[in-house]
């Protein structure tokens, strides 16, 4: 016996015999499954197993929720689809609205200028009848104070006049100055303000109505609206020689007379239409 045998916390437990059994039972088991698996691996090693895998079927509910989520998706793709039209067309309209509005404005615009260019053409035309019933009056007073106060002459013999008061208006203002100058010499292209030739004093006396003659009386024979003879009033040009080709011109006072600046040794003088009558005329006025 043991010399720590006497001490209980020293002893040994006995195994019992059961207990034994049992691990001698595992232990064989185990050997056992150990044999089976190496035998089931080496048959596998030798021929390869083939192995089905069933995928779980779906129950009635997951097979309509899935139904329901893809109707979902499908309604909400035809929102977007039906949302990106209404803001297409929105935008079309938009665009046509602005397209519409501009064109309508300038059809008002285009619409107020023309009338704006008919008032002005109305007007004109109304300040035009009133200017010519006006030109004429003056003529017609003109050509009554030219008969009761110019004595004129032909020939080389000078012409005498009373100068009457200038004449209200644009013919007042021409025939005014034109009497003035009764007197002064004639030089070739004298254009004053003591000497002239005949085409410079009728240019000097229309600018004193604001009209621009050209210099020579070739140019001033075309100028203005062409009148016959038997029409021509106090005014008017008159020129001697073809229209354009003219080689003298002077101006109608009324009373069948006419200034002119004549030649060197007439001057600038008034005289009577009838002993040379002129080729044409032109009313500049």
């Amino acid at each position: 016996m043991s010399h720590t045998a006497h001490i209980p916390s020293h002893r040994k437990p006995r195994r019992s015999a059961s207990k034994m059994a049992l691990r001698a039972g595992v232990t064989g088991g185990v050997l056992s499954t150990l044999a089976v698996a190496g035998a089931s691996g080496a048959a596998n090693a030798a021929e390869p197993v083939t192995q089905t895998i069933e995928l779980p079927t779906l129950t009635t509910d997951l097979s309509t929720q899935v139904a329901q989520s893809a109707d979902a998706t499908q309604q909400a793709a035809a929102n977007y689809q039906l949302q990106a039209e209404r803001d297409e067309a929105f935008a079309n309209a938009a665009k046509q609205a602005k397209k519409d509005q501009a064109a309508a404005e300038k059809k008002a615009e285009a619409k107020k200028k023309a009338e704006a260019e008919a008032a002005a053409k109305e007007k004109a035309e109304r300040e035009a009848a009133q200017q010519a019933a006006s030109r004429s009056a003056e003529r017609t007073t003109l050509a009554a104070t030219g008969s009761s106060t110019g004595t004129a002459t032909t020939g080389a013999s000078t012409a005498s006049t009373t100068v009457a008061a200038p004449a209200s208006g644009s013919v007042g203002a021409v025939i005014s100055f034109l009497k003035a100058q009764v007197g002064d010499a004639y030089v070739m292209g004298g254009t004053g303000p003591n000497s002239w030739d005949c085409s410079g004093l009728v240019q000097a006396a229309f600018k004193q109505a604001g009209v621009d003659l050209p210099r020579t009386s070739q140019e001033q024979s075309t100028f203005g609206t062409p009148v016959s003879l038997s029409n021509i009033q106090v005014g008017d040009i008159l020129y001697w020689g073809g229209a354009g080709s003219a080689y003298h011109v002077g101006v109608y006072i009324g009373g069948g007379q006419y200034l002119d600046a004549a030649n060197p040794s007439k001057g600038v003088v008034i005289q009577d239409l009838s002993g040379y009558p002129a080729s044409g005329a032109v009313r500049a006025l």
